[in-house]
């Protein structure tokens, strides 16, 4: 007759839950903005300032009307010089890219990822109820990895 133990089956081990990395946890919030009728030099004169390669485009309720970035202002600036044209009316609202993908502050970021790769955007803005109330970089999501890289990236 062989042992037997009363001591019954043993549960597994619980692994610990990890915290969702929400988008909003990590955007941006301090944003530099432009405006429609702002002129194309003045953007080019921010960007290089603050060091940021693009902003959103708004409206005076902080409405989202668009992105600017480096490239649209080097765009504008090459076609000024080349076709002599002067550059006082050179303004956001005739380069900004108009329709412009947002996330929700609600994503994880790993989906934010995900998108960022699929799209090769460098920024998402994040609006809600119509209004703009971050903006998240790749820069933002690289930070998150860094500080969270013991962690465990599931949501």
């Amino acid at each position: 007759m062989g042992i037997k133990s009363f001591q019954g089956k043993r549960a597994a081990p619980e692994k610990p839950k990890s915290t969702p990395m929400l988008v909003r946890d990590y955007m941006t919030t301090s944003l530099i903005t432009f405006r429609e009728g702002e002129n194309i030099m003045d953007v080019a004169e921010k960007l290089t300032k603050h060091k940021i390669s693009g902003g959103c485009v708004v409206d005076e309720e902080n409405n989202l009307r668009g992105i600017i970035s480096e490239g649209d202002c080097m765009k504008q600036i090459s076609d000024s010089r080349y076709y002599n044209m002067p550059m006082d009316d050179l303004t956001v609202g005739k380069r900004m890219t108009c329709n412009v993908e947002t996330i929700d502050g609600n994503m994880n970021v790993m989906d934010a990822t995900k998108l960022f790769i699929e799209k090769r955007y460098r920024r998402f803005p994040i609006v809600e109820n119509g209004k703009l109330i971050g903006q998240i970089s790749q820069s933002d999501v690289l930070q998150a990895a860094v500080r969270l890289k013991a962690n465990n990236w599931r949501s």
